[in-house]
């Protein structure tokens, strides 16, 4: 390849990517081994303490991992789309792109964060084996080649020529329905009014709640049996991003009930999901997850809100905090400790607790409960509240599965469906704020031409467009492994955590085109900024995702 804007012929694209795995994965093995070095101790285990001391080396290893996962489902995305005829110039030059930008950063230092890179050295990668890498043809050519400014300044025109960001590749009619479907409903009910509810820092009306549960939301991957949809968790994906593009609020009131709903249907007796799935799936109900305390954070295990048994009810005694639709919910799944002898996470147990909606005068009108809204900088078409109860009290019969302790298990085993769908919340955000950013990019004029005329807009809009359909099919990849009962953990981390940082990216990037302009609040970037950046914080922070998924890739073997 040369510096210029074309792509490789399909005939040598696709090869030259899947030789540059080759590749990756020989730099992520000779990273694990090196890594795994740092962080075992003595008795040849994995240290906790290790881990904790050698964090850089570890998330740098997690990255390495999700970039190197990223790049494969691209290279899969790239061999679908030619052999369904759809691998045209511009998805082309995307493959090139994130190829050619991850490989680089891959040799040369990868961003945790803005202020913390994670480079080979840090991982105890040598020199010899970083220029091993980079030395390969594959690795040569892409980052010679692959994202240079004449390759996004392409893409960018390509994208305003034909009016979309590239083919998705679901080649699932199914799937292009619903798309279809949900993006007509969001198109109308949802964008024009959604910059209103944040502004006026409103509920989302229940109108718009009612409609969705017509479509099916609440519903989607609950078993046909207990009057859900009976869909997959693609499906799922594909709705959660639709919503989040038109508003994260709309597209995150599906995940109360996706939460909820996988809990019964995973740790509750029949009874419990008879009666309570049809009502969730029914929109009847609207449920929120009770989890975090004050004083624990991601530390669920440590969480000490009581639950003393008295009779047939439990009396609830503790405090809770950002939970998410609190005020306007029917059903709380509520994570307490049972075992008053316990102080980590055997001693867990989760209740269905009952309570009556709220209003914005009084938003806990039930006995022995109470609480206030937590003021938000984003996130606020549901509000955020703490809670507080003394005496609380839910019947003993609502115990999940009906056996005490269990908690904790039954919210790890709905941990990886949370999390695809938060990864497909981010990605309908990245994607929100690409089109802001590309529709500003084309409708303003400074020096006499379209913003988009100038090549680091246009650079801009071409790496956010690449990189969130990396994100994207990323994401996708972690569900079609959860609808075949694989385990996934590690891929719907990966896949949150990159979706996250891509979101944050593109919204910080879409602001930047509009200027001054994007910092006054009538300008939707402005909201979408603050929205994105809530995302690598919540379902876990960047920092324990980036945790849990070294100290899971670190333990696959030996």
């Amino acid at each position: 390849m040369s510096q210029t804007s074309s792509p490789l012929e399909v005939s040598l694209l696709l090869p030259t990517c899947a030789s540059a795995l080759t590749s990756v994965a020989k730099l992520v093995e000779t990273a694990r081994d090196t890594v795994l070095a740092k962080v075992t101790g003595a008795n040849g285990k994995i240290d906790s303490g290790l881990m904790d001391s050698q964090q850089l080396a570890a998330h740098g290893f997690a990255w390495l991992n999700t970039y190197a996962e990223g790049l494969r489902q691209m290279e899969g995305w790239g061999r679908n789309l030619s052999e369904a005829g759809q691998f045209g110039e511009l998805e082309q030059l995307m493959l090139q792109l994130v190829f050619g930008e991850y490989l680089a950063q891959m040799a040369g230092g990868i961003p945790l964060s803005q202020v913390e890179i994670a480079r080979p050295a840090d991982l105890g990668v040598s020199a010899a084996a970083v220029a091993a890498f980079t030395g390969a043809p594959a690795v040569a050519a892409l980052i010679a080649d692959g994202a240079t400014s004449a390759v996004r300044t392409r893409i960018a025109a390509l994208i305003a020529e034909r009016g979309d960001f590239g083919a998705l590749g679901f080649n699932d009619e199914t799937l292009d329905m619903v798309r279809d479907q949900f993006s007509r409903f969001a198109a109308d009910q949802v964008v024009p009014f959604a910059h209103e509810w944040h502004l006026k820092d409103e509920l989302i009306p229940m109108s718009i709640i009612e409609q969705m549960a017509e479509m099916g939301v609440f519903g989607l991957t609950v078993p046909e049996e207990y009057g859900g949809l009976g869909m997959g968790k693609s499906a799922m994906c594909l709705v959660s991003e639709v919503l989040s593009c038109a508003y994260i609020g709309v597209g995150s009131l599906g995940t109360r009930s996706e939460i909820a709903a996988e809990l019964i249907r995973l740790g509750g007796t029949e009874e419990q999901k008879a009666y309570w799935l049809p009502k969730l799936s029914s929109g009847e109900i609207l449920p929120t997850a009770v989890f975090t305390e004050p004083n624990s954070g991601s530390d669920l295990g440590s969480l000490r809100t009581r639950a003393v048994r008295e009779g047939d009810v439990y009396k609830i005694t503790g405090a809770k905090t950002w939970i998410t639709h609190a005020a306007r919910s029917d059903l709380m799944t509520l994570l307490v400790r049972t075992d008053p002898a316990t102080s980590d996470y055997r001693g867990l147990s989760m209740l269905l607790a009952e309570k009556p909606r709220g209003t914005v005068e009084n938003p806990f009108p039930a006995e022995g409960m109470t609480g206030g809204e937590i003021k938000v900088l984003g996130y606020r078409g549901m509000k955020e509240y703490e809670i507080g109860f003394d005496g609380f009290t839910v019947p003993a019969a609502n115990l999940l599965g009906g056996v005490e302790g269990q908690g904790f298990k039954q919210l790890m085993e709905t941990f990886e469906s949370a999390r695809i769908q938060t990864a497909a919340r981010a990605t309908g955000v990245a994607q929100n704020a690409l089109q802001l950013g590309l529709q500003y990019a084309q409708e303003r004029s400074q020096f006499g031409k379209a913003l988009i005329k100038f090549p680091r807009v246009a650079n801009k809009i071409a790496w956010m467009a690449a990189e969130t359909m990396l994100a994207r099919q990323l994401t996708y990849f972690a569900a079609r492994e959860k609808d075949q009962d694989i385990r996934c953990d590690i891929e719907a981390g990966m896949a949150k955590l990159l979706a996250a940082r891509v979101a944050w990216s593109n919204a910080d990037n879409a602001l930047q085109i509009h200027g001054g302009n994007g910092y006054a609040e009538e300008y939707q970037i402005s909201r979408v900024l603050c929205d994105a950046r809530i995302l690598s914080v919540f379902e876990g922070a960047a920092e324990i995702q980036a945790q849990v998924i070294a100290r899971g890739l670190l333990g696959r073997r030996g």
